[in-house]
């Protein structure tokens, strides 16, 4: 297997990468500053190094930084902290596509994969709040679904999915964790999310698949 691994210095990205390793899988770890998923440029510079992948993971995404954490109220919306978010979480995962699907194989399985979220579900929002969080992920989740429907275009056993990893012990979920739920520790996350991952069918293609195999509804 030949990997791409987007945001391989991160808490899932390098488990994800250290786990394909441990499989034999070629792996590119890619990261901040060499490949920005904000800076175009530098997405086309790793593609073009990066062989014929038939495995792309872009495990990136931002809920709080800085001052800045998810809204609890719409007194608490800010534009450009939304526009923050919706940069990193959507517009960069969607520049990752445009360069990379391209050079996946044309024929065969492959599997381009984004890490999203439960919370990005419009039918799951009960409790509101998380305004940009939430809101980006959705984004996100749509992306993801038209990017399948081109992609079955250029090659029609490819794979474009978001995956929810569940609360994973992370620099991101770590002031949020709440007590009484599972908290997953990087690597176990990593090797749930491969176990996702290899079971995945074309069929699935477009689909918003949890850590446990289950399908989210959009």
């Amino acid at each position: 297997m030949n990997a791409v691994i987007i945001g391989a210095n991160g808490g899932i990205g390098k488990a994800l990468a250290d786990a394909l390793v441990e499989e034999d899988a070629s792996v590119h770890r890619l990261a901040r500053p060499e490949c920005d998923i904000l800076d175009e440029a530098s997405l086309a510079v790793a593609a073009a190094g990066a062989g014929t992948p038939d495995l792309v993971v872009v495990a990136t995404g931002l809920l709080h930084e800085g001052e800045h954490g998810p809204e609890k109220a719409i007194r608490d919306l800010d534009p450009d902290w939304l526009a923050r978010q919706y940069a990193v979480n959507a517009i960069g995962p969607a520049l990752v596509a445009k360069h990379f699907l391209p050079i996946m194989p044309r024929a065969g399985r492959s599997v381009f994969a984004v890490l999203s979220a439960r919370v990005g579900s419009i039918s799951d929002n009960r409790l509101g709040g998380w305004y940009g969080y939430r809101a980006s992920k959705a984004a996100l989740n749509q992306l993801v679904r038209t990017l399948s429907i081109e992609d079955k275009r250029r090659n029609d056993r490819s794979i474009v999915v978001a995956l929810h990893p569940g609360t994973v012990d992370t620099k991101l979920s770590r002031p949020f964790q709440q007590s009484g739920r599972d908290i997953f520790r990087p690597d176990r996350a990593a090797v749930q999310l491969l176990d996702v991952l290899d079971g995945l069918k074309p069929q699935d293609s477009g689909k918003i698949i949890a850590w446990d195999g289950t399908e989210i509804a959009p």
